[in-house]
């Protein structure tokens, strides 16, 4: 009698094993990477963070991520900064030296942070990722930030933000149409007084039908875009599309007024062909035709602020 009472809860036993490994596999892992050597020195200074070499530290995180998805578990990866670490332990009031107050930072950065999806690629791969989507959050908060601030118009009473946003949106939507079938790469770039911002595009247009674009991408685009209307900025807009057995073609528009205004093709050959950092000419690309702005067919909005 008491061996199979044993026996009962020997397989109890196992079952709960059991049941807790599917669960582990169902439960999504989050991990914090340290992406270059500044961030990775800062955190060295805590006793509790063993690691002392960087490079060696990214090839134990892809170890663990291949261990993790040999497993059949989803990963994603977040952008650790250091600063806001330490910035977010003193505001919970949590001991910044401990693995658990890390991974606490973790589970919210990962709820509101930059984060990539693991799907097996190499690290050095992985971090471009990384990196370039913190840039894109940073300039989508920033953009936003600017428009929540401008407050209302002193004429109409309009929120100025949301006016610039609803008119970008329509730019955008309008230029889309009036491209035509294909795939489509555009840029925005707008000054502002502090930030030179910037946002990039990437849709699919079939010769009938919408084209389709990530809903992240074009959130950000017309935010930026918006920043330059609600703030007359000379910014502009650069357009290129590619199609089966033709040359690339590069449009532009310079945004003045609330408007795309085409630049001519010359004027889009200077820009493409222009180091923005240095001025320097940079040779044309093969097979890329400079062509003007077309005209993207939107009517003129209703007020300019």
């Amino acid at each position: 009698m008491a061996q199979t009472r044993n026996n009962r809860a020997t397989v109890r036993g196992r079952t709960g094993t059991t049941m807790r490994r599917t669960l582990r596999r169902e439960a999504p892992t989050v991990i914090g990477l340290l992406t270059d050597e500044q961030d990775f020195a800062a955190m060295r200074r805590y006793g509790t963070f063993t690691f002392d070499d960087h490079t060696v530290y990214l090839r134990q995180v892809e170890g663990l991520l291949r261990t993790l998805a040999a497993q059949g578990m989803h990963t994603t990866v977040a952008l650790f900064d250091p600063e806001e670490y330490a910035e977010f332990c003193a505001a919970s009031g949590i001991a910044p030296d401990t693995p658990a107050g890390r991974s606490r930072f973790t589970a919210e950065i990962a709820a509101c942070g930059a984060t990539v999806a693991y799907t097996g690629q190499p690290i050095d791969t992985l971090i471009p990722l990384l990196v370039a989507r913190a840039v894109r959050q940073a300039t989508w908060e920033y953009a936003t930030m600017l428009l929540s601030g401008l407050g209302d118009c002193a004429d109409c009473g309009q929120d100025i933000g949301r006016a610039a946003f609803d008119r970008a949106s329509h730019l955008l939507l309008r230029t889309l149409e009036a491209a035509g079938p294909g795939t489509h790469h555009m840029v925005c770039s707008t000054p502002t007084e502090n930030e030179q911002l910037l946002a990039a595009l990437h849709t699919e247009r079939e010769t009938t039908g919408p084209a389709h674009l990530d809903s992240a991408e074009g959130a950000e685009f017309v935010t930026v875009l918006a920043v330059g209307i609600a703030l007359d900025s000379h910014g502009g807009v650069v357009l290129r599309t590619s199609a089966p057995g033709a040359a690339d073609r590069v449009h532009g528009w310079r945004l003045t007024g609330g408007r795309l205004v085409p630049l001519t093709a010359g004027e889009v050959f200077s820009a493409y062909c222009t180091d923005a950092d240095t001025g320097d000419p940079v040779s044309p690309e093969s097979g890329v035709e400079y062509c003007a702005g077309f005209d993207i067919g939107a009517d003129e909005p209703e007020a300019h602020h």
